[in-house]
C-alpha cells in the first residue's frame, strides 16, 4: 500500500524531503529614512517596523548585515515643504537620499541596495506621476523618472526599482542609465503592480498617499490576471533584469504565471498590508504570529519567487540565528 505519510513520520525525514525552502540570501528589507539627527519613530500600523533617521539607519544596517541580511530597499520620507508638483527634490544635489545611498554603500561596500523610482514620495499631488488639471501625465513623467534614476545611479545604487507603472519607463530609464554610463546598474521593474487595499500602512510610513483620486489608472485591475503577461512581455523587451508582483499573498497566482514565463528573476513584494495583518492577528492572540510569518514567506517561495521584499527579513534572520 502507497503511504505517503512514511515521508512525514519525523522532522529529519520531513526535513530532507521538503520540496521548498525559504533562503535569507533571497529577501531584500525595506527600510523607511527622514533626514535628521533623530533616532527612530515607531509606525502604528506596523509594529516592529520604524521611520529610521540617516544617521540611526547606519546602524539598523550594520545589525541587519551581523544577522546576515545584505539586501535592503530604502524608501524616503519627505516634509511637505520639500515637495512639488515635479518632484525636483528627487535629483537635487541636497537631497538626503541620495547623499545615504553613497554614505551606506561607501560603509558597506558588500551589500546591495535598491531604491524606488516613482514621484509620489516628492510630488505633492501624492501620485506616482506628473498630474496635469486632475489627469496623471504617462510620457511628461518618464523623464522625470529618468533624472531620477540617474540620479541614484550616481549615488552609487546597484537596483533602480521603478515602482510607478507609466508605460515605457523601464526602456526610458534604461536608456537614460546607459546613456550616463551606468550600464551596470540594474533594474527591477513593479512588473504587475496592482490597485489593492494593503498599501495602507506603506502610504502612513511615508506620507505619500493621493491628495486627490486614487492610483487605478496606472495600478492594475485586481481583477486581471493575463494583463500580468503582457506587462511583463513588454517589460523583457525594454531590458528589466529582474521582474516584481506586487503585492504577494494575494496574487501568489500571479507570482507562478510570471515565473513561468520568465527568463529573468521574479520577486515578489510582501507588502506592508500584509505585515500589519499578521501582527494584528497575532496581538490579539487569534495565531501564532511567527509559524504566519513563516508560512507567509513559504507560500511566495513556493509560488515562484526567487526574491522576496519583506518587512520580517529581520525576524526571519534571527529566528535562523536562534535554531
Amino acid at each position: 500500500m502507497n503511504r505517503p505519510r512514511r515521508n512525514r513520520k519525523s522532522e529529519s525525514i520531513r526535513a530532507m524531503v521538503r520540496e521548498t525552502n525559504v533562503s535569507l540570501s533571497s529577501l531584500i528589507y525595506p527600510l523607511f529614512v527622514f533626514e535628521g539627527k533623530g533616532d527612530r519613530i515607531p509606525i502604528a500600523s506596523m509594529p516592529g517596523i520604524f521611520r529610521w533617521s540617516q544617521e540611526e539607519v547606519i546602524n539598523e544596517v550594520e545589525a541587519c548585515v551581523n544577522l546576515g541580511i545584505h539586501s535592503f530597499v530604502l524608501f524616503p520620507v519627505f516634509p511637505e515643504s520639500a515637495k512639488d508638483k515635479l518632484a525636483s527634490k528627487s535629483f537635487a544635489e541636497d537631497n538626503f537620499y541620495l547623499h545615504l545611498i553613497s554614505k551606506l554603500k561607501s560603509l558597506f561596500p558588500h551589500i546591495t541596495l535598491m531604491s524606488d523610482v516613482a514621484m509620489d514620495p516628492y510630488s505633492s499631488d501624492g501620485h506616482d506621476g506628473l498630474v496635469i488639471e486632475g489627469k496623471i501625465l504617462n510620457d511628461e513623467t518618464l523623464p522625470i523618472l529618468g533624472n531620477m534614476a540617474v540620479a541614484q545611479a550616481q549615488a552609487g545604487i546597484d537596483i533602480v526599482g521603478p515602482s510607478d507603472m507609466m508605460d515605457g519607463r523601464v526602456e526610458f530609464i534604461r536608456e537614460a542609465l546607459d546613456d550616463n554610463g551606468f550600464t551596470d546598474v540594474s533594474i527591477m521593474s513593479y512588473t504587475a503592480k496592482y490597485a489593492s487595499a494593503c498599501y495602507g500602512p506603506f502610504r502612513e510610513a511615508l506620507d505619500s498617499a493621493p491628495r486627490s483620486g486614487d492610483k487605478k489608472t496606472y495600478q492594475m485591475d485586481p481583477a486581471n490576471r493575463m494583463e500580468a503577461l503582457r506587462e511583463l512581455e513588454l517589460d523583457l523587451m525594454e531590458g528589466a533584469d529582474m521582474v516584481m508582483v506586487k503585492p504577494a499573498t494575494l496574487y501568489l497566482d500571479i507570482i507562478s504565471d510570471i515565473k513561468m514565463h520568465s527568463n529573468v528573476p521574479v520577486a515578489a513584494y510582501n507588502v506592508s498590508g500584509e505585515y500589519a495583518m499578521v501582527k494584528a492577528a497575532a496581538e490579539k492572540g487569534w495565531l501564532d504570529g511567527n509559524r504566519m510569518m513563516n508560512e507567509m514567506l513559504l507560500s511566495i517561495t513556493r509560488a515562484g519567487a526567487d526574491i522576496i521584499l519583506t518587512y520580517f527579513a529581520k525576524e526571519f534572520a534571527l529566528q535562523e540565528k536562534n535554531k
